[in-house]
């Protein structure tokens, strides 16, 4: 699916006087060619041409608006073409890989961060590591959008896979302050449980599809996962992580088959002291929610770690701008510039959809740091967050499966940690 944005068709449409003054009220401004924006000139807009943008939030009701909006103001200071291209998430890498192999696409294109591994390899990228530096972006910003130190994406909102409580429920136990270590943890989750009236008192992923934060649980325990091509789980600490999730598990204090729509669902019933999103995923669960006030009662707090003193583990989150070469990826890098360093257009980014900002100055806006959820995420997660070692390869996701349907054994009785852990290693090997 395909649609185009530009100035003088919106001038055509909606009469001279008018599109431009909706083009200005609707939009942050946009940087022209000889005026750039903070981040320092950009060669690349010199002579601006039509290109091509890719993204599937162009297919979603909530996010297309904004992004179009982005769009349009880029295009009419301009004075150019930008064709956008979109499918459904579900769909969309599929053929943007396959768009990219036969040389149909070229020009930015969207996304999640886990996808680098798979796009970098095809060959086609620009390496984006003049426009990242010094432009402003948070030091794990950046590294959201390397592999093995080449600069492959721009990042346009960060986050991380954190801890949401309800700190309701937390005061209804006394807990005052976040557990720091895993046994401050258990104990927490155990006083949750004590509770009753259904309370999960922690909404872990134990569907095998969705069940990738145990990886973040081994990293906890002290697994690297993957240490160059040679992969780890299996080692002790792997072996430990999964079989605490099996004791929290045959203890009723995780629940069976929960992913994680379940978890937002029942935490948004007020059913769950804490569960692992992104702040954004939080957006679906406040609306869902019976409860008026609940956006008040959530706080995001560092992962428990093993030992006092460790650095507490959290999963990367987040879309990276890449630029696929060829016809309009000198305007497409400077567009991926823009969109991301520039303050009022992104601080205006996250007030339209959360998407929480990569850029230092937009971190620290009186708009950003007043979202009490985002400011305890930007203070305590995301700063510690990293990628998935996994991400670097292609076959990322089938590694992911394998480890989880192992894990998902050994919830439910079929396998022991240890054996359960030495074959999702040896699969994951056999993958690399």
């Amino acid at each position: 699916m395909t649609s185009t944005y530009t100035r003088r068709g919106l001038l055509r449409l909606a009469g001279l006087g008018a599109g431009a003054v909706a083009l200005g009220g609707c939009a942050p401004s946009a940087p022209g060619a000889d005026s750039p924006a903070t981040g320092g000139a950009s060669e690349d807009a010199a002579d601006p041409t039509d290109f091509s943008f890719a993204s599937w939030s162009l297919s979603e009701e909530a996010a297309a608006p904004v992004v179009q909006a982005q769009l349009d103001a880029y295009a009419a200071e301009h004075d150019i073409a930008i064709k956008g291209v979109t499918y459904p998430f579900n769909e969309y890498l599929n053929q943007l890989v396959l768009q990219i192999r036969g040389g149909q696409f070229s020009g930015a294109a969207q996304l999640d961060v886990a996808w680098l591994g798979v796009v970098a390899p095809l060959g086609a990228l620009r390496d984006l590591g003049a426009v990242v530096s010094g432009s402003g972006y948070t030091d794990a910003a950046v590294r959201a959008g390397q592999i093995d130190g080449t600069q492959w994406g721009v990042p346009w909102t960060i986050g991380a896979i954190g801890m949401v409580t309800n700190t309701e429920l937390l005061g209804r136990i006394g807990a005052t302050s976040a557990p720091e270590t895993i046994e401050d943890f258990e104990a927490v989750l155990t006083e949750l449980k004590a509770l009753g009236d259904g309370i999960v008192p922690y909404a872990a992923m134990t569907k095998p599809a969705q069940m990738k934060d145990i990886l973040t649980w081994m990293e906890t325990f002290g697994s690297p996962l993957i240490d160059g091509d040679t992969v780890s789980i299996g080692d002790e600490p792997s072996v430990e992580a999964v079989a605490w999730y099996k004791r929290l598990y045959d203890a009723g204090i995780i629940a069976p088959d929960v992913d994680r729509f379940d978890a937002r669902a029942l935490f948004g019933q007020g059913k769950v002291g804490i569960y692992d999103d992104a702040v954004k995923g939080t957006a679906a669960t406040i609306a869902d929610s019976p409860d008026p006030e609940l956006a008040a009662k959530l706080d995001g707090i560092a992962r428990p770690v093993l030992a006092a003193g460790d650095t507490p583990r959290a999963l990367l989150w987040g879309h990276v701008i890449v630029v696929v070469d060829g016809d309009g990826a000198g305007t497409a890098t400077d567009y991926a510039r823009w969109v991301t360093s520039d303050e009022e257009t992104v601080v205006q980014y996250f007030e339209d959809i959360l998407a929480p900002p990569a850029l230092v100055a937009a971190i620290d806006a009186p708009e950003v740091t007043a979202h009490a959820l985002t400011a305890a995420f930007n203070e305590r997660i995301t700063p510690h967050a990293t990628a998935s070692p996994f991400w670097r390869f292609p076959q990322y996701a089938q590694m992911e499966t394998v480890v989880a349907e192992q894990v998902q054994g050994v919830l439910v009785g079929d396998s022991s940690p240890a054996d359960a852990m030495r074959a999702a290693g040896q699969a994951v090997q056999a993958l690399i």
